[in-house]
């Protein structure tokens, strides 16, 4: 109830977000090292603690900052075990050919769950407002316990048969075909070895990746990179977009937040989208690129015409989720398990987890840049505001320039061999 509440926010939401990032490189790391199934319920058992004792602040009447500081610190941390874990788990259950779409389908959990968390903290946000931590604490904590006793890790744990992660299929049209080793996105570059054996069958183990180890696989530093910005936006529309409505198309508070929960709809149809897209064409990058593209004039679109009415609102935040929700969603699931099943890696699933959090990190460290931007920037205006998300759309894209050649490059050297032409 003070003057500089929107401080003290500020430094709850960066507390939490910034111990996500800090954690999420180390959190891989463990991933690869103990059993899934403890790790991703340790996670969730803990998260639910942490984000209860949040709320019980307010009911054993807290008024310290640094009691709440530190719990988000915490809740950030043990966050971090969930989505390398389960970006693995599912990784373990499905091949390279219909990734993509599975993957979509499954990724919109993150929008759902953005919508859900509204609702269940809007319930109390106005009464017993700790509440609106400790049930939802509640919630994550039982279901991390329905993981702890139901969850298999591997299809081979349950008699069934392991995915191939690497599908030779311009080898099957032509067994002429020559493989490139150039990177794991192309259609040239995918292994035409035969990986019918599971990685859990040989006698021996295989190591963990080291995270240098995991550097090194082709596309890793580009599609992080790419995420950074990419999340950047998106983190950024789900802290400001409703104080964005409010101000500019002058709608009340509750309009405004139901009216935000569209741009997760419409990131939840991007998601699918971008998966079946690459899923059909074979282009990862090429996907996240165009739809990149497209995401910056529209969001200049939206911020100029987007509230002239509630009709072309709702359009308009819908394209808009879609558009910078699509990349984003892309990158966190089927990027991340493609690369985590590398063909360099030679059959080691012990990489998924790694990579997966090196990716994740390095998106929430723009996660954690965006709304504090947008922060600093909305005093001058969020046309200035709009601006910063253009530009760095349009920096998400080039970082992938490399990986989109070498896709273009496999595309054309399929469409050579075709014809029968060779290529040189």
């Amino acid at each position: 109830d003070g003057d500089n509440y929107k401080e003290l926010f500020g430094a709850l939401d960066n507390a939490f977000l910034v111990a996500y990032a800090i954690g999420m490189f180390i959190s891989g790391i463990f991933g690869e090292r103990l059993p899934l199934r403890y790790y991703l319920s340790g996670g969730m058992v803990l998260s639910g603690l942490f984000t209860a004792l949040f709320g019980l602040g307010y009911f054993w009447d807290i008024h310290v900052l640094w009691y709440f500081i530190v719990v988000q610190v915490c809740n950030g941390l043990v966050q971090t075990t969930g989505w390398p874990a389960v970006v693995a788990c599912v990784g373990n259950w499905f091949g390279k050919g219909k990734r993509g779409l599975i993957m979509g389908i499954w990724n919109s959990h993150t929008s759902v769950g953005n919508i859900l968390g509204s609702l269940i903290a809007g319930a109390w946000v106005s009464s017993a407002w700790g509440l609106s931590f400790v049930v939802p604490g509640i919630i994550i904590t039982t279901v991390g316990i329905i993981c702890f006793f139901f969850l298999v890790e591997y299809p081979e744990d349950v008699d069934c048969s392991p995915p191939l992660h690497h599908v030779m299929t311009t080898s099957e049209k032509d067994p002429e075909a020559v493989t490139s080793n150039e990177g794991p996105l192309s259609l040239s570059g995918q292994s035409s070895v035969d990986h019918t054996n599971s990685p859990k069958e040989p006698a021996e183990e295989p190591e963990a990746i080291s995270f240098l180890g995991a550097l090194r696989i082709p596309g890793v530093v580009e599609f992080s990179l790419c995420l950074l910005f990419a999340k950047l936006v998106s983190y950024t529309f789900l802290y400001w977009l409703p104080l964005y409505i409010v101000n500019v198309a002058h709608f009340g508070a509750k309009e405004a937040g139901d009216l935000s929960t569209l741009f997760d709809v419409g990131g939840i149809l991007g998601g699918i989208f971008a998966g079946l897209v690459s899923d059909y064409t074979g282009g990862r990058a090429t996907t996240c690129c165009v739809m990149l593209v497209v995401a910056a004039p529209m969001l200049f679109l939206y911020n100029h015409v987007g509230q002239n009415g509630i009709g072309t609102s709702i359009a308009m935040l819908i394209v808009c989720g879609a558009l910078v929700n699509g990349p984003y969603a892309l990158i966190t699931t089927a990027v991340s398990a493609d690369l985590g099943t590398h063909e360099s890696l030679k059959g080691n699933a012990k990489a998924l987890s790694t990579v997966t959090a090196i990716i994740d990190g390095t998106g929430s460290v723009g996660a954690a840049l965006g709304p504090l931007l947008a922060g600093l920037i909305s005093p001058t205006g969020w046309n200035n505001v709009f601006y910063m998300l253009i530009a760095a759309d349009v920096l998400a894209c080039l970082l992938l320039a490399r990986v989109v050649v070498k896709e273009a490059r496999g595309w054309c050297g399929y469409m050579a061999r075709q014809r029968g032409y060779v290529v040189t």
